[in-house]
């Protein structure tokens, strides 16, 4: 795959868990560290591919003395290791590889088999259309070695490479080829495939089996040629069977990359490279009696054929296009953050019709008293605050939309905004009329004169404006003590709503700490923007609506009050009461 198109796919995977991040609601903290870590490792991706392919630009090997074929080029390319790379690519510096190109095919000269992987790397990055193409060739030539360890020791490492390749994606089909000395049947190629015991013989562009080959010549001269080819490939096989062919299977430690899919075998007057007493030359004193005159054939002649006709049988692979694996890989990423991003949302959807409705159940729970008591009138007013909450959220949902962490088309918030509205307008307070001649009152206090801007944290001036409102309350001792926190129209209805909550809260725990007034006594209430009692285009309106009102209900005995000589000495009231 190309630099381009893994820096692609990073990124995408990194676009795709920061939506995933902004979906899912993680709290401030958690969704900073995740943008982090997403970031960071996007970041040392692409790094890492920028190294890779730098890397692997300088490998040794490298193909930049050589012109390849065209990417559009499609016959096998053959990488060729082994015996014999002199003779079949020419006298070339060993550092870098050769080229060969046949009518067949293309081979590509690997001087050392530790260059392999690294190779493999350099061609699919030049040319990554040729993955189905891309094939490996041994040459072990029976004649050339002497010691059976030292053999086994190559093709082990052979198999070790092989492996490593394959690891990274690289199928790369294997050939196993041999020259042997002979005169005889000059140009035919005797083939085996992985798996068979019989032998197909390719010359002159048709196969034959070896029956037919022999009827073939029956009347010839070269008859007899080919009876001696015969059982000489024959020990040849067994010879490979038992020295080369047994390390592709035998699993020592983890190298085993399994049979050759194409062993092939041809017969060449002269094998440079020969060495007398050679493995080959002891397999045929121990098991044959052909003993030709060892080493009367020396001399170096014409160069040793490519294996042209075994390319035939290599399997056709479908060609990989990286384009289109990394389209395949894009979408799966997408399919996969979709289902974790639709999962999230229907979750928090169930979490917010689960919270709305037990809100709902909450306050329907609490009957409306048909006289005035101070515990049941603070929960039922404590239930509405918390559907005023509700109704804010769903309302803004309404008019600007459904969040991410709740759309993807799973929202149903808006039936349940509906039987809010409905709640909380059908919401009444209780009568006092059997009460009449103690009639409720309210102290209005200035928001500014006991709050900064936009704060509920009370000031230290706002003492004596306190002071004189409690001295007001407790001269109306059991009496139940609503206070209710507005605001102006500025700023988000949500923000306004919790604001004015916590301003009442605030002056409530002060009367308490202050007055001693038990906590049964007090109902909190905060209405934010929702009942201004002047315009809000204004300033002078918006500074009216910035109060706090402390509503004095009456219920005789309910709150039972510290005596006045029990508390500190206080002013007289000035707060004004609102009847």
């Amino acid at each position: 795959m190309t630099l381009k198109l893994k820096q692609g796919l990073w990124l995408w995977a990194g676009v795709l868990a920061l939506t995933l991040l902004a979906i899912i609601p993680f709290g401030g903290w958690t969704r900073g560290v995740g943008v982090l870590i997403v970031v960071g490792s996007v970041a040392l991706a692409w790094v890492r591919a920028v190294r890779q392919t730098a890397k692997q630009q300088e490998l040794h090997g490298s193909l930049d003395d050589f012109t390849l074929p065209p990417a559009s080029f499609r016959q096998p390319v053959v990488l060729v290791c082994g015996d014999g790379l002199s003779n079949l690519f020419g006298e070339a510096d060993a550092d870098h590889p050769a080229q060969r190109l046949t009518q067949q095919g293309c081979y590509l000269r690997v001087s050392s088999t530790e260059q392999l992987p690294g190779l493999v790397d350099r061609i699919m990055t030049m040319r990554p259309q040729w993955g189905g193409q891309l094939g490996v060739l041994l040459i072990v030539n029976p004649g050339e070695h002497t010691d059976a360890g030292v053999l086994a020791g190559q093709v082990r490492t052979f198999n070790h490479q092989v492996a490593l390749t394959r690891k990274r994606g690289f199928t790369l089909p294997l050939m196993l080829v041999s020259y042997l000395q002979s005169p005889a049947a000059k140009g035919a190629w005797f083939s085996w495939g992985a798996g068979q015991d019989h032998c197909n013989i390719l010359q002159a562009g048709t196969s034959f089996s070896p029956n037919d080959w022999y009827r073939q010549s029956a009347r010839s001269a070269v008859h007899t040629q080919r009876l001696q080819a015969g059982i000489q490939l024959n020990s040849a096989a067994a010879w490979l069977d038992e020295h080369v062919l047994a390390h592709f299977t035998r699993r020592e430690g983890r190298h085993a990359i399994g049979l050759p899919l194409v062993w092939g075998c041809t017969l060449v007057p002269t094998l440079p490279g020969y060495v007398p007493g050679n493995l080959w030359r002891q397999w045929q004193r121990d098991k044959t009696a052909l003993l030709d005159a060892d080493g009367a054939s020396q001399a170096t002649g014409e160069p040793l054929p490519f294996p042209d006709p075994l390319l035939s049988l290599l399997p056709r692979q479908p060609q990989p296009s990286t384009k289109r694996d990394a389209i395949v890989i894009a979408v799966w990423l997408f399919t996969f953050a979709t289902v974790v991003a639709l999962i999230s949302s229907a979750w928090q959807n169930t979490m917010l019709l689960r919270q709305v409705s037990d809100d709902l159940r909450r306050y329907t729970s609490i009957a409306p008293p048909t006289r005035l008591e101070q515990a049941e009138f603070a929960r039922r007013e404590d239930a509405l605050n918390v559907l005023r909450e509700d109704a804010v959220r769903l309302d803004a949902y309404y008019r600007l939309g459904a969040p991410l962490a709740l759309g993807l088309g799973l929202y149903h918030g808006e039936r349940l905004r509906e039987r809010l509205l409905t709640t909380i307008a059908d919401h009444k307070q209780p009568s006092t009329r059997p009460l009449a001649a103690r009639t409720a009152r309210t102290v209005r206090l200035d928001s500014l004169s006991l709050f900064s801007s936009a704060s509920a944290r009370l000031k230290p001036e706002s003492t004596r404006v306190l002071i004189d409102a409690l001295v007001g309350i407790k001269a109306q001792p059991g009496w139940l003590i609503v206070i209710a926190g507005h605001t102006d129209a500025v700023g988000s209805d949500e923000h306004n709503l919790q604001l004015s909550r916590a301003r009442a809260a605030a002056v409530r725990d002060w009367m308490q700490r202050m007055g001693g007034i038990p906590d049964s006594c007090f109902a909190v209430q905060g209405f934010g923007k929702s009942q201004p009692i002047a315009s809000n285009d204004t300033e002078a309106g918006r500074q009216a609506n910035r109060r706090v009102d402390i509503r004095l209900v009456p219920e005789a005995g309910a709150c039972a009050l510290p005596t006045v000589g029990a508390d500190v000495q206080l002013p007289a009231a000035n707060a004004a009461f609102v009847y």
